[in-house]
Parts: structure tokens; sequence; C-alpha cells
């Protein structure tokens, strides 16, 4: 017999650990090589892993399991033949119920029943919950630190009717490391947030006059977010401080401009890179920003799509948020927060008219970026914006979308 091994291969550079977040196979299963078998979490992305070889598969790791790179998570028997045909495998017959001829005599309280063992006080104090209100299942009644675990604090008064189910579910590894990482960045950083408006109403006019031609000539639409990586890069060459990070007791600065853009996967945020984002044209940016969302959309985002940006630029305007505060994507220094456009009154050459304004933010490290370069960045964001066919174009429109 012919057995080969899988173990779980390195998703990337520094990540140590995965979680079995889905089996796609059942134990005793015929596998197909390169027939994708399970989906694992890492601390960045959910990845697919795919048989090394053909053959029955016999599971090492539950669902839920953290099992480390290289560690075995499957056995694949080679020497054995493919069964003959797709019929579906006999269902189990139920077997009969064997009930117990001896009736349980009822349980005696004593001294322990309801007693919270040392660990499960702890899980009790800090739910902030009274041991009476949970039932014990250790030794005569004992509460275990499981039972405190699986304790649910009440909700008030349950009314006679309405249902008022809960559920208790593990979050992803993915999901943890965001928690831990927003965490660490309120604590671990200086972060100060500027704010600034926008009228798009140059955008809009040069978007109505050029979109149909660019989708037939490019074939991905003519959208804001070349616009606004194009109008950061010119920024981040302004003012360079905005494009670093701390290292240490050592300040990095990047000579060109990586581009993060958060977007939202079946598995919570993601993060992948506009890599030289310096060296683009308007159909590079928005055919980039296309192909990374269609990746991390069908979960097929790689680690190094989403490592290395210098900058993160995130859009809460397509879920209709007026004004936020972004968190800082480490060791980034930098985050511009782009929010919902609306009409509002606007003074524009001693006149009182209507335009489409959005509101701007920049979350910024102030251990490394000052209040000077914070301000200014985002002034000169909200001037190539407001003015894309000098700054932003060269004052040729035409050839600049057409590259």
């Amino acid at each position: 017999m012919s057995v080969l091994e899988m173990k779980v291969p390195s998703p990337g550079e520094s990540i140590t650990e995965v979680e079995i977040a889905a089996w796609l196979v059942e134990d005793g299963d015929y596998v197909e090589k390169d027939q994708p078998i399970a989906e694992v979490d890492s601390d960045k992305a959910t990845l697919e892993l795919p048989a090394e070889e053909s053959g029955i598969i016999t599971l090492k790791a539950e669902e839920g399991d953290a099992v480390n790179v290289g560690e075995v998570v499957c056995l694949i028997d080679m020497s054995a033949a493919k069964p003959a045909g797709d019929a579906p495998k006999a269902p189990a017959t139920p077997k009969p119920e064997v009930k117990a001829a001896v009736k349980e005599a009822p349980k005696t309280a004593t001294y322990a029943t309801g007693t919270a063992s040392p660990a499960a006080k702890k899980v009790l104090a800090e739910k902030g919950m009274d041991a009476s209100a949970v039932k014990g299942t250790g030794k005569d009644g004992r509460i275990t630190k499981e039972d405190a675990v699986k304790a649910v604090p009440s909700m008030g008064t349950q009314p006679a009717n309405g249902a008022r189910g809960t559920e208790r579910k593990k979050m992803s590894m993915l999901r943890r490391k965001v928690a831990e990482r927003l965490v660490a960045v309120k604590s671990e950083t200086a972060m100060l947030t500027t704010f600034n408006e926008v009228n798009m109403q140059p955008i809009f006019d040069l978007r109505t006059q050029y979109k149909e031609a660019f989708k037939a000539k490019h074939g991905v639409g003519l959208g804001f977010m070349s616009f606004f990586t194009l109008a950061v890069v010119r920024a981040l060459e302004m003012y360079p401080d905005v494009n670093s990070m701390i290292d240490g007791d050592f300040q990095i600065k990047h000579d060109f401009q990586d581009i993060s853009i958060a977007v939202s996967g079946p598995k919570g945020l993601m993060v992948p890179v506009i890599r030289n984002a310096e060296g683009l044209s308007f159909r590079g940016v928005e055919s980039e920003v296309k192909r990374l969302a269609l990746r991390a959309r069908d979960g097929q985002i790689t680690i190094d799509e989403m490592t290395g940006g210098t900058f993160t630029i995130t859009n809460g305007g397509v879920f209709g948020s007026m004004l936020s505060t972004p968190i800082i994507n480490p060791p980034q220094s930098g985050i511009l927060g782009m929010h919902n456009i609306v009409n509002r009154p606007m003074a524009v050459n001693g006149e009182v008219v209507i335009q489409p304004i959005m509101y701007v933010a920049l979350s910024y490290d102030h251990r490394i970026v000052d209040g000077r370069e914070s301000v200014g960045f985002l002034v000169a964001v909200k001037e190539a914006l407001e003015n894309p066919v000098e700054l932003l174009m060269n004052n040729d429109p035409t050839k600049a979308l057409e590259m």
C-alpha cells in the first residue's frame, strides 16, 4: 500500500499556523489529484488545499482545529482503485435504541452541588454571572470550567411570545487576527484623523463625457478609484512621510507607492495591494482594482497579493457611510477614508449652488507624521480631485484615458 502524508503547506512568510475552516470531502472518499479537499484559514486569508495525489482519503484533523505548517492533516492511499460509477454510499441502517432496564436513581444534593470550581469562578466573574444561574454537570453537580464557558448571561425576562435564540460560533482565524490587529493599532500608535470635503462635480463631468468610450476601449468601467488612487500617489510624492513606516528606532521611507485597497470579502475584510501605482494609468488602476476585487470575492486572493502595501484607501461610502475615522493598516502610517457623495449647498464664485460633495478622512500615525504633513497631504488629494484635468491628466483627458 502506497500512502501519501499530506502536510499543511506554508501559505506565506511568517505564518506558522492555520485553521481547518471546512473539509470539502468526507473521510473515506476517493479524491482526484488537484481536487480541492479543504479550506484553511490563516491570519491573512482563506485558501483552498488541493489533493496532491489521487486515492482514498483519511482525515487526520477536525474542522476548527488549529494545525501547524508542516503538520499532517490527512492521508491519501494512492494504491486504492477508483470506485466504479458515481453511486452514492448506502445510508447506514439505524440501530434500534436500547433503553436501560434500570432506572437511574435521582442524584442527592451535596455541599458540592452548585459550587463553582476556581477556574469556573473566574470565567463567571468575567461574564458578570452568578453561580446560581448555572447548572453544574460535574461530580455531585459541581460547576466546571466548561459549564461556565458555555453559560450565556441572562438577557432579561423572556417575553411570553417571540423567539429569543442565541448562537455561539467560533470566529475564523482571519476575523480573530483582524480583531487583534485593530486593538493593537489603537494601543500602539498615536492615531489622529483629519477631515476635508471634496467637490466631486469635475469628476462627475469627466465620467459623463468619457465613461462609455473608456469602457468600450478598455473593457472596464471608469470609476472613482482611479481618480482617488492617482490623487493619493501624487500626494504621497509631495509628502513622503505619509508613505513611510516605523521600524523600532528607524523611519523607513519608500520611493514607490503600493496602494492597499480595502475590500469586503466573503470571509471578512481583505486588503489587496496595487503594486507600483505610481506607474499606472487610469486604465491600469481600474483594471487592477477589478482584478483584485474579483479574486477577493471568489476567495482566490493570495497572501502575496495582500502583503507589503505602503498606504491604504478604504471606501465606506459604498455602504452609505457619511463620515468615519478609518483605522490605520499597520505597519503603514496612513489611511484615506472615502465616503458617500451627497448633494449639498456650496459657495461657488460667490453664489450658493448645489454640488455633489464627499467628505474624506485621513487617519495617520502622529509618531511619524506631523500635522503639517497630514493636513497638507489631504489638501493635495482634494486639489487633485477638484482639478483632475490639470493635476492628474496633464491637461489632456483624452490622452490620459486612452493609455
